[in-house]
């Protein structure tokens, strides 16, 4: 497949370097040399010096054989300009990076594709919605519902208090069970499991389950005496911030606490139809957290643009007593680092925004693909095609590969949990998960095909 990218910052090149390891033919395009120095030997890429909207460079970069361009630069204009030249030129498909959230009103998506753009992504928005889905529910690292909640995934950390430690999953997750653990990151391992496998203490599992279930497991994996989020405490005034606070359930007691005087006028502007306290201050000063009520907070979210401040932060809101911290950590290097430090809940926009142009790569019908980043694996929910291999046998005669499992499908809005035995029909969506850059060989089994 050949993609060129437009944007060498931070999503370009992390985008770039996934795609590289797939053995795409990928073009990075940037205005400023400096930024693609040394790229094109350290990635299996092409890059190439130039404007974006240039005509010139597009032609250069071979815009007219792109099955996908995406714009990703700083500009939300460049990319969506450029955007729409690259669909003139011949680009089957277009992405645009964009800040502006009046474009992601619900009615737009076809004004937009036919101007030439095929999506687009605001990484703080979808930032904000992995925020708020992990401030829910204090007990878990990450959280992600299927069809409004038809079906759920959850990411838990385990403890001595879980009571399914040291038990082969075959006796915890057979077919008439309610759940099944879809996925283990165990140290710097990542494990798609079989009914061989235990669960242990420190493991960070993922969960499939139903929304009716959810009590049973925040029971069997030691989680009831986790208190419900109420009070949140943020740090850093950001896009993200915004977005979160705005979307936040009506529920919570939100504070942010942001150090730029001007930002925090800033802030009580885009959030005056909001109960949101806006505290002007450093959420590093124990002092300025005590008086704000840290003691009686239950979650603390660290969001500024440095990561090992928002990880030292989250590192003190833990020894004050809060359970629940979620950090901004943008970079990648750190990102174990915090994991080790038992941070919580990681939170990356460069691997929200990758896991959503990666899923308009993929020729089967797909939805959804998620990169759970702490566990390096991918999850995506594949609607199966009239005829396509996965409808055609039960489940445990598919021949799934190594490092891919399904864990559970949706079929007219209900929610049901797969096991060996299960038939798979026309029109389910299908809950995958996989390691990382694996979606490719999965989405085979989803298409028509003749040859089964």
């Amino acid at each position: 497949m050949k993609i060129i990218i437009a944007g060498a910052g931070a999503v370009g090149t992390h985008l770039a370097r996934l795609l590289s390891r797939d053995r795409h033919d990928c073009v990075l395009v940037d205005e400023d040399e400096h930024r693609l120095e040394g790229l094109d030997t350290e990635y299996d890429i092409m890059t190439l010096q130039g404007s974006p909207t240039s005509i010139k460079t597009l032609r250069e970069a071979g815009i007219e054989d792109a099955d996908l361009f995406v714009g990703v630069t700083p500009d939300e204009s460049r990319n969506m300009n450029s955007c729409i030249i690259a669909h003139a030129m011949g680009a089957a498909k277009t992405v645009a990076r964009i800040d502006n959230y009046e474009y992601m009103a619900p009615g737009l998506e076809t004004f937009f594709k036919k101007l030439g753009i095929d999506s687009l992504i605001y990484p703080e928005v979808l930032a904000a919605m992995d925020i708020n889905n992990g401030l829910r529910m204090s007990w878990v690292r990450q959280r992600w519902d299927v069809h409004g909640g038809a079906l759920v995934m959850l990411g838990v950390k385990l403890h001595e208090s879980c009571e399914i430690l040291n038990r082969p999953l075959r006796e915890l997750c057979g077919p008439d069970d309610p759940y099944h653990v879809v996925a283990v990151k165990r140290g710097e391992d990542t494990l798609i499991p079989s009914g061989n496998d235990e669960l242990r203490v420190g493991d960070l599992a993922y969960f499939m389950t139903t929304r009716e279930y959810i009590p049973y497991i925040r029971k069997i994996s030691g989680k009831e005496h986790y208190a419900d989020v109420k009070n949140v405490i943020i740090m850093g005034g950001g896009k993200t911030t915004v977005r979160a606070a705005i979307t936040a359930p009506d529920y919570m007691n939100i504070k942010i606490i942001e150090e730029d005087a001007d930002r925090c006028d800033r802030l009580n502007m885009l959030l005056s139809d909001v109960d949101v306290m806006v505290i002007h201050g450093d959420a590093r000063n124990v002092n300025l957290l005590v008086e704000e009520g840290i003691a009686n907070t239950q979650a603390f979210v660290a969001l500024t643009g440095n990561a090992e401040t928002n990880i030292l932060a989250c590192l003190t809101a833990k020894k004050l007593g809060v359970r629940k911290t979620i950090a901004m950590v943008e970079n990648l290097d750190y990102v174990s680092m915090a994991e080790g430090l038992d941070i919580g809940t990681i939170i990356n926009k460069k691997t929200v925004a990758a896991s959503h142009i990666y899923q308009m790569m993929l020729d089967a019908d797909v939805s959804n693909v998620r990169s759970l980043m702490m566990a390096d694996s991918d999850v995506a929910e594949f609607v199966a095609a009239k005829g396509s291999p996965v409808t055609r046998k039960p489940v445990r005669d598919l021949g799934l590969p190594f490092g891919m499992t399904i864990g559970g499908l949706v079929r007219h809005n209900q929610g049901i949990l797969v096991s060996g035995n299960s038939q798979i029909e026309a029109g389910d969506s299908v809950m995958v998960f996989c390691h990382e850059h694996m979606l490719k060989k999965v989405e085979k089994f989803f298409k028509p095909s003749k040859l089964w």
